[in-house]
């Protein structure tokens, strides 16, 4: 009997898995051994992270968990309180770049250094469950860029604006008080030190000056970024790289490319897990863009600047492995081996000192980033090579490739003390208006411009006009003097022949002689929601220069404005068909019904104003 149960526990012992086998297999444990469970912490306990310091090399430093904050940063989540251990740590605290890196307790992933104290004495720091990031990104497989988008409403103002403001999305990770001595929404709050804050993201730009960064520094810093100016070295376009064991490993440096090529714009952290060729980084959100499309790039680290204020990573772009598709609460999340589809840029600039210069460059294809991109890069483009400050005149030509459409074509001129700003406003504009119109095909192929400057001012303002006659036949010619003068003081007369139509009918007309703006101000036109992308971009292309004059013909008869098309000189029935008690909106009633339009040549002078004449016809 002895015998047989000793050979019954043998068959068993060979019959049954090993351990490590019911530690791999899904099917039998619920739990991922490489992971630490939040609800096994306990204070006291002691792990290692790991970031880069210098180089590409991780390095190792000590942590203490302190305890468990529930209900931060939001409901239904959690952040590990820890204290930070180690020479380095010691001396630069928790730094901007630290986003991600990895905190391992008994060899199990807790999760990621993600939040800090501002001004702490200690590297006190804030981890963000490894468990909330995987979970985060696993829910809901359907990709959002290709979920249907509405149209939304486009304003003719907003086509025609050069002035344009980033409105870059906030960060879903708000910073929450544990301490609050001083009222919600007081300035003195983020001062106070006594907020748990997402690490600063630190955003190396390379190639661009100083003064071209501190304008829009403000923005980039409220929505949780560390611009750096000339840190870090530029980012060559490279050809995606093949990963393998050793690539974007937990502790590694990561870089989400915005740009790369002759300006380089990169925002650095810390990989956190890599489970295949899935990689979780950051800890935190970037900008919560929700689904992206962006490079992932090994980095190199120069070193770290230990600042009073905020300590800092210096990093340099290097090899892309893949690409960044998820920018949420929790982090990012990216592929390995996956190409994301970027925007070319390439412009030739034609300086005051007769030189040609071309800049060759790739934007981050986003309907945030991509116009404040390119508003950074175009104006950075034009300030370095000629004046920032004082009087010029600046024209730029060009066109914006929108796959499956007609190119919209970039034809305007600025002659002002902030020309450069506004012409880079007038690139930014309509790439802004496509990417946030809400329709699913926009794919914008490349942007090209010509730029040339001058450091004169060259501006006139139209003072009046004058006709030849009063009465004029169909079919005849009239002449209008439209008097302006320039800025010094100097009148000239620039003569504009004009043919009254064959059919126009006999009565009085206005004439209109001004700048496109002040044209399309006027007009009754005044916003619409397109139908498809094609009425878009049509109606961007329509949009009236404001670097010359137009001359356009009225009658006082009634008309419409239905989406985009004047109808002008409406029977009473089609009238009385719009106003029917049984239909109401859809259009827009006019009293003055457009007979001819002509847009005149551009002159040596930027001509602003308008004035307004009458003229009779007779038969």
């Amino acid at each position: 009997m002895k015998r047989f149960l000793i050979v019954l526990i043998a068959l068993f012992a060979i019959s049954a898995p090993s351990g490590s086998a019911l530690a791999q297999s899904p099917a039998t444990s619920d739990k991922d051994p490489r992971l630490f469970a939040l609800e096994d912490l306990r204070p006291g306990m002691k792990g290692v992270a790991r970031t880069v310091f210098s180089g590409t090399e991780t390095q190792e430093f000590g942590v203490e968990i302190l305890g468990v904050l529930p209900g931060f940063p939001g409901p239904r989540q959690s952040a590990i309180i820890a204290r930070l251990s180690g020479s380095n740590v010691e001396k630069t605290g928790v730094f901007a770049g630290m986003s991600g890196s990895p905190v391992y307790v008994d060899g199990r992933l807790v999760g990621a250094i993600a939040f800090s104290f501002p001004f702490s004495k200690e590297p006190i720091a804030g981890i963000t469950p490894i468990k909330q990031m995987i979970d985060i990104f696993e829910k809901g497989k359907v990709d959002e860029t290709h979920k249907p988008r509405v149209p939304r409403l486009v304003s003719f103002a907003q086509l025609a604006a050069t002035e344009w403001k980033p409105t870059l999305p906030k960060q879903a990770v708000i910073a929450t008080s544990l301490i609050a001595p001083v009222s919600a929404g007081s300035p003195l709050v983020a001062l106070m030190g006594q907020q748990m804050t997402p690490i600063a993201t630190p955003v190396v730009f390379s190639g661009i000056s100083q003064e071209s960064l501190s304008l829009f520094a403000p923005q980039l810093m409220a929505n949780g970024l560390l611009p750096v100016s000339g840190a870090g070295g530029s980012a060559a376009i490279t050809p995606l790289g093949e990963a393998n064991e050793k690539t974007l490993t937990p502790g590694t440096s990561l870089s989400v490319q915005l740009v790369r090529g002759d300006y380089s714009i990169a925002a650095s952290g810390t990989v956190t897990f890599r489970d295949g060729d899935r990689i979780y980084a950051f800890g935190h959100p970037f900008l919560s863009l929700g689904a992206a499309d962006m490079p992932m790039t090994e980095t190199s680290v120069v070193t770290v600047i230990a600042n009073v204020n905020n300590s800092f990573k210096l990093s340099v772009p290097g090899q892309m492995m893949g690409a960044i598709s998820q920018d949420r609460a929790a982090g990012v999340f990216g592929s390995l081996g996956r190409s994301p589809k970027m925007i070319p840029v390439k412009i030739n600039l034609h300086t005051s000192r007769d030189r040609t210069e071309t800049y060759s460059y790739e934007v981050a294809n986003d309907s945030f980033l991509t116009p404040l991109l390119l508003n950074i890069t175009v104006f950075n483009t034009i300030t370095s090579s000629e004046r920032a400050l004082g009087e010029s005149t600046i024209s730029i030509k060009g066109e914006i490739k929108v796959k499956g459409q007609e190119n919209v074509q970039l034809d305007r001129r600025f002659s002002s003390s902030n020309s450069a700003m506004m012409a880079a406003g007038s690139v930014a504009t309509p790439i802004g208006s496509l990417m946030s119109s809400g329709f699913d095909d926009v794919q914008i192929d490349g942007v090209t411009l010509d730029i040339s400057s001058s450091d004169t001012k060259y501006a006139g303002t139209l003072e009046r006009i004058a006709l030849d006659r009063t009465e004029v036949r169909r079919g005849e010619k009239v002449e209008i003097q439209a008097y302006v003068r320039t800025e010094a003081g100097k009148q000239f007369v620039q003569r504009i022949p004009v043919q009254i139509p064959e059919d126009a009918t006999p009565g009085q007309l206005l004439v209109f002689v001004g700048d496109g703006s002040a044209l399309q101000e006027g007009s009754a036109a005044k916003a619409f929601v397109p139908q498809d992308l094609g009425q878009l971009v049509r109606a961007i292309n329509k949009v009236k220069k404001s670097d010359r004059l137009y001359v356009k013909l009225f009658r006082i008869t009634p008309g419409a404005v239905i989406g985009t098309d004047e109808l002008p000189n409406l029977p009473p029935s089609v009238v009385a068909t719009l106003n029917s008690d049984r239909t109401s909106g859809g259009y827009t009633p006019t009293v003055l019904s457009p007979v001819y339009e002509m847009e005149l040549p551009p002159a040596d002078f930027v001509i602003s104003g308008q004035q307004l004449i009458g003229i009779d016809v007779v038969r």
